[in-house]
């Protein structure tokens, strides 16, 4: 299959059509909570940034749906900007329920090119989802929240691995339209747009900071990660697990390959300089 071709359009168009997951966020199995795992929750200084995040998310991608020419690309965009969307109701259904406290900022204006913001959009969600397929595994296994409650969560990062496949195509699919398809410049423009998703995320790890008012995280709860806890694992367990949710898609479509490429250097590294550090 040639990138950027038709039958490419229509492929991860078509997969990510097909792939939809019917559900509403009131009617989802909320578990009831014990008092100690009802504090983990509330504890965790980000919801209100996160919920931010997804609101702006659901109106970039339905504001850009509504630019876009071709009808088969707008109808996959839309029905992304529709999830986008959910996943804020989500947050909204779990927060009230529970009662974290947070309060809805307004949304800043989107960028007057709509086109350029879901870019930044979509390559912030491939840095986020790599990360956070290694933290939502380390919080699994440490049983921070029962398994009912990541089964829930489980729904809303297989749909970011949809949205990151479905991005990383619609990217290549533009580029090769715009005779601008060889490998080499997508691996620059993607550069480019990773560091500039890397600033957002300091941003927003900075602000959840400011938000929890002072509230000390590390000291209550994140313990509870940070037994055996080491750099080298966290970069394996993202690595192996963006290979496993990756693996159920049709092998034509492309996959999101810089930051498993970063990882693999970052581990490759890491087992050479403890190889030097052994004694002879």
């Amino acid at each position: 299959m040639k990138i950027g071709s038709t039958e490419h359009r229509d492929l991860f168009c078509q997969n990510f059509l097909e792939t939809y997951t019917e559900y509403d966020p009131e009617t989802l199995p909320w578990p009831e909570l014990e008092p100690v795992e009802l504090e983990r929750l509330r504890s965790v200084p980000f919801w209100q940034e996160v919920l931010h995040t997804e609101r702006r998310a659901g109106a970039i991608v339905q504001a850009f749906a509504q630019s876009i020419g071709d009808p088969v690309v707008r109808r996959a965009v839309d029905l992304q900007g529709f999830e986008e969307a959910r996943h804020a109701d989500l947050l909204r259904v779990m927060i009230r329920r529970y009662g974290i406290v947070v309060e809805e900022q307004p949304l800043e204006p989107l960028h007057r090119d709509l086109e350029i913001a879901f870019k930044d959009f979509g390559f912030g969600e491939c840095l986020d989802s790599f990360l956070g397929f290694g933290a939502f595994k380390l919080a699994r296994q440490s049983h921070f929240l029962p398994e009912s409650m990541f089964a829930i969560f489980d729904t809303l990062m297989y749909e970011e691995t949809r949205h990151i496949v479905f991005f990383i195509n619609w990217m290549a699919w533009q580029a090769a339209g715009q005779g601008r398809g060889a490998a080499w410049r997508r691996g620059l423009t993607s550069l480019r747009f990773y560091l500039r998703a890397l600033g957002r995320l300091v941003g927003t790890v900075r602000r959840g900071q400011d938000v929890n008012d002072g509230r000390d995280f590390s000291a209550t709860q994140a313990d509870l990660f940070l037994e055996d806890f080491t750099f080298r694992q966290f970069l394996t367990d993202c690595y192996a697990e963006n290979q496993r949710r990756m693996a159920g898609f049709d092998e034509e479509l492309l996959r999101p390959s810089f930051m498993p490429a970063l990882a693999d250097i970052a581990l490759s590294t890491l087992r050479l300089w403890r190889f030097k550090r052994q004694p002879a």
